[in-house]
């Protein structure tokens, strides 16, 4: 069977710069089956979900739901949510936790200074090592389900991680994915054994780049520009980056990144069609998804 996954697999697609962009992640425990558009097509209640959605639009907030590894029966559990909410950006990041009788509560929250890396008091501050969120979606795509799922409940029997399976991710091409807090590295291609260098490189506050499809809080081109420079450097660590972003004029854009010893290099960073076409979904029409290539690295 020919699937996304394998598709991409064998264009040897790059990973790089393909995460998520969210500086802010909100992630609300919800059991029991998800649909393709999880926020409205599960046992959260739809017209909540619709809610939250209108109330993240543009604040910087990524709203997914969560549940433990394992079986899903098709049941409406009354028992209590657990929430997380994690900032991503270097220097400024934390995650929080809560347990909440209704998700109805995170209307109440200010998603702008959310957005903005401002909790507000939410809950309390997340003691445990990393948290592993695995895309495990079947009805977004079947590779989620048949590649994630494994994954997870693999990552939780391990017992080094507390792990959670998460709606989406994006790129379902480079599946099995993996969003990893507190940093917010975003992880594809992934293997038990891979899976779990990263959490224990995460535990170290350390990055893998050999499967890093990006840290979340970077727009696309930013990402591409600081893989490039752990790739020349080879830095691991995940705090001592940050990255500057602007649009050129004659096109693509450039990115300062800034090590927290004082050095720093400007990447030119350039956007192109990938060929030849695929699809960006098991289902979809194949297309030609935007790639991030960096044109430059010079040292300031």
């Amino acid at each position: 069977m020919i699937t996304c996954t394998s598709l991409s697999n064998e264009l040897s697609e790059p990973l790089s710069a393909t995460a998520a962009t969210a500086p802010t992640w909100l992630l609300v425990e919800q059991s029991g089956p998800w649909g393709a558009k999880a926020l409205t097509e599960s046992h959260l209640d739809s017209e909540l979900g619709r809610a939250l959605d209108r109330a993240a639009a543009g604040t910087g907030v990524r709203i997914a739901l969560i549940r433990r590894p394992g079986r899903h029966a098709d049941d409406r559990p009354d028992g209590r949510h657990q929430v997380l909410v994690g900032h991503t950006v270097p220097g400024r990041g934390w995650v929080r936790r809560a347990e909440l009788d209704s998700p109805a509560e995170l209307l109440g929250l200010d998603f702008a200074a959310l957005g903005a890396g401002e909790h507000g008091g939410f809950g309390e501050e997340h003691q445990g090592g990393p948290l592993a969120l695995v895309c495990t979606n079947g009805r977004r795509d079947r590779c989620c389900a048949l590649l994630g799922r494994p994954l997870a409940a693999e990552l939780a029997a391990a017992g080094h991680s507390e792990v959670w399976e998460v709606t989406h991710l994006g790129g379902h091409r480079f599946s099995p994915t993996m969003l990893v807090l507190p940093y917010g590295y975003a992880y594809g291609r992934l293997t038990g054994t891979s899976a779990k260098a990263v959490l224990a490189a995460t535990a170290a506050g350390l990055t893998e780049p050999a499967h890093s499809r990006g840290r979340s809080c970077w727009d696309r081109p930013a990402q591409a520009a600081e893989q490039a420079v752990r790739e020349l450097t080879g830095d691991q660590r995940a705090e001592s980056l940050t990255v500057d972003q602007e649009e050129l004029p004659e096109g693509g854009w450039g990115c300062v990144v800034r090590h927290t010893d004082g050095r720093a290099w400007r990447v030119e960073v350039v956007s192109a069609p990938s060929e030849p076409a695929r699809p960006e979904s098991c289902g979809k029409t194949p297309g030609n998804p935007l790639r991030m290539d960096v044109r430059s690295v010079a040292a300031l």
